[in-house]
């Protein structure tokens, strides 16, 4: 028996599809198998229906038969898991799935992610290159005062300080040390940004709160004051559009802070807040099973109480109000939200979010946080519906990250394949192409320490404050790291760049991968390669929007090919130790390896090429520059 999802003479049209598509399956079977009948078994989850349709055998050259049929798509947002049940002439029967014939209980069935096609995401966002910044760190343009502010917060006089990092006299981490970068900082680093390509900015929070992570919000009205005002905010949203770059806001709404406005604990807001009376106009949002001092928290930290997200009054505040933050920040100059912790939000709520956002600005981008497959992802014991177009537009792009490292660390090439593959399959297009892919965030390890650190990571925080990476393991992460920005600036969804990785920043988990930008200490030679891959991608339509080809994948080589309209760009990477050869297709008589300028003949419709190890090129027309 042969079916391939991904193959076009077993199933057409490829991957997710739009309410109500014929869909069309064919079943191969080979001439000795004595196959009488077939039929198709699906099962749309959400609306648990179930559909048995018998196919048509059709008879092959080779005695082979071809058993078709077309399955009509629901008229709703589904997630369907199909196999087929194959009855031979002797009478007995079998399911066949995924992983051929077995039990029921054992079969892997395929699926079909049925999305709203009417539904229309904004296409700036995945065309275009992103750069994510943690506002305390990135650079600091007007020195300000910490004192009255929320939290016990300090203030670091030298930029260039050692973060804090170890527990205080209580044993707790903190997070109350503070930079002062700001958004007049930010606003300075625009033209930076742009010479780097950058068309989003995405700022992690940047409302008022206790700690330098800020996602113990304090007051969702108002900029934290180390940052700025709201006037600075929509004078870098002014200034930012001026060059082309659009900015996203990170919301918090799973959560709260305890020192906030609306929880209070410490009294530090002159409102009454939930934890001081149950009487608080706040109380409604959040859970106390023994008031005041036992409540749900976001993962067991008091510091973060869980909010109700069901309950109207909160509702109200953060989405559906006529000045609700949702709208309130989007009219003062952000382009888009991105949603901490989108699988512990309910569904209805994010829904919510899309709708008003789409009422207020119906060119906002709405992204989830959500570290594996969106398309099936099972959060608290629910299926989720991310992306069927009522919800997100799209996801952060961790299984890219990770499948990425895979490759680079352990000469992976067909498993990044097959996992972006899958991703590619499973979601519908438009998410495909807008998904945020980087390489590193403010919740991963430095992206050149994953890559260039060798041996056991240490296991003290001591340690990991003080190590850095040699000389040899500089040079190898550094190399690596080029690939990886290859394959990211080439790859569809839009790249993303974690503040300073293109500088050369180093460190381990939090807190140590939020250190201060290196002004003056950047490394130039990096920062020209990820600026040239930058101008590339913005100047290349196959890049942005173009369909893409595997044509190798193996072991430390891959190689995959982007076109649109006539345009043609070709990447490929050796990601080992050795020299590597490789035969690719090429239609014009020479290539140009964009990133050196090094021209390749090509021989009856073949490049043959020698890669050193760790090297990567981006091939294109010999005419495009």
């Amino acid at each position: 028996m042969y079916f391939d999802s991904r193959d076009e003479r077993c199933k057409r049209p490829y991957g997710a599809v739009p309410y109500g598509t014929e869909v069309s399956l064919s079943l191969f079977a080979d001439a000795n198998e004595e196959v009488a009948r077939v039929a198709l078994v699906a099962h749309g989850e959400f609306a648990d229906t179930w559909d048995e349709q018998e196919l048509t055998a059709t008879p092959l050259a080779g005695g082979r038969t071809a058993f078709r049929g077309v399955y009509i798509a629901p008229d709703a947002g589904e997630l369907v898991w199909y196999h087929f049940r194959v009855i031979w002439k002797d009478g007995h029967e079998a399911h066949f799935g995924k992983n051929g014939f077995k039990p029921w209980e054992e079969l892997a069935t395929w699926q079909l992610t049925v999305y709203d096609g009417e539904s229309k995401t904004p296409d700036w966002f995945g065309g275009g290159v992103s750069y994510q910044i943690f506002p305390d760190r990135f650079r600091r343009g007007e020195k300000r005062d910490v004192a009255g502010m929320v939290g016990g917060r300090t203030l670091h006089e030298d930029w260039d300080e050692m973060i804090d990092y170890l527990p205080d006299a209580r044993g707790e981490i903190t997070c109350s040390d503070f930079f002062g970068g700001d958004l007049d900082g930010i606003a300075e680093k625009l033209p930076y940004l742009r010479s780097l390509g950058v068309t989003t900015l995405y700022l992690n929070p940047i409302f008022e709160a206790a700690s330098n992570h800020r996602y113990d919000t304090a007051d969702y009205r108002h900029i934290d004051p180390l940052l700025g005002t709201e006037e600075d905010f929509r004078a870098l949203c002014e200034k930012a559009k001026a060059l082309g770059i659009r900015v996203i806001l990170d919301g918090v709404f799973n959560h709260t802070g305890s020192n906030s406005v609306y929880f209070n604990a410490a009294g530090f807001y002159p409102d009454v807040g939930a934890a001081q009376s149950e009487t608080s106009p706040y109380s409604s949002w959040y859970h106390f099973s023994h008031f005041p001092d036992e409540y749900d928290a976001w993962w067991g930290f008091k510091t973060l109480p869980a909010i109700e997200e069901s309950d109207p009054d909160y509702i109200n505040f953060i989405i559906e109000g006529e000045d609700s933050v949702v709208r309130h920040w989007l009219r003062a100059g952000a382009s888009g939200w991105r949603l901490d912790v989108a699988d512990e939000l309910p569904g209805a709520f994010i829904e919510r979010i899309r709708r008003v956002m789409e009422e207020e600005d119906p060119d906002a981008y709405l992204i989830g946080e959500v570290w594996e497959d969106g398309s099936n992802k099972i959060a608290y014991s629910t299926r989720r519906k991310y992306l069927l177009g009522a919800q997100t537009h799209a996801l952060m792009n961790y299984p890219f990250r990770n499948a990425l490292l895979d490759y680079l660390m352990n000469e992976n090439a067909e498993g990044f394949r097959e996992a972006m593959e899958t991703i590619r399959e499973n979601y519908p297009p438009a998410a495909f192409y807008g998904a945020m892919n980087f390489l590193g965030t403010h919740d991963t390890p430095r992206i050149l320490t994953v890559l260039g650190y060798c041996g056991e990571w240490p296991h003290s925080r001591e340690e990991r404050a003080r190590i850095a990476l040699n000389r040899g393991e500089r040079y190898r992460g550094v190399r690596r790291l080029k690939l990886a920005a290859l394959v990211m600036f080439s790859f569809p969804g839009s790249p993303t760049v974690y503040y300073g990785d293109e500088a050369g920043m180093q460190g381990f988990e939090d807190p140590f991968n939020r250190e201060t930008y290196p002004w003056d200490r950047e490394d130039t030679a990096l920062i020209a390669y990820f600026a040239r891959l930058g101008k590339l991608r913005n100047g290349r339509a196959s890049l942005r929007r173009g369909g893409i080809e595997y044509l190798l994948s193996d072991g430390a080589l891959l190689a995959f090919r982007r076109t649109l309209d006539g345009e043609e760009s070709l990447t490929v990477c050796n990601a080992g130790d050795a020299p590597a050869a490789a035969k690719l297709p090429w239609r014009g008589e020479t290539a140009l390896d964009a990133l050196t300028g090094e021209r390749f003949g090509a021989q009856d419709g073949y490049l043959n090429l020698t890669l050193k190890p760790l090297q990567g090129m981006l091939l294109i027309e010999d005419d495009a520059v």
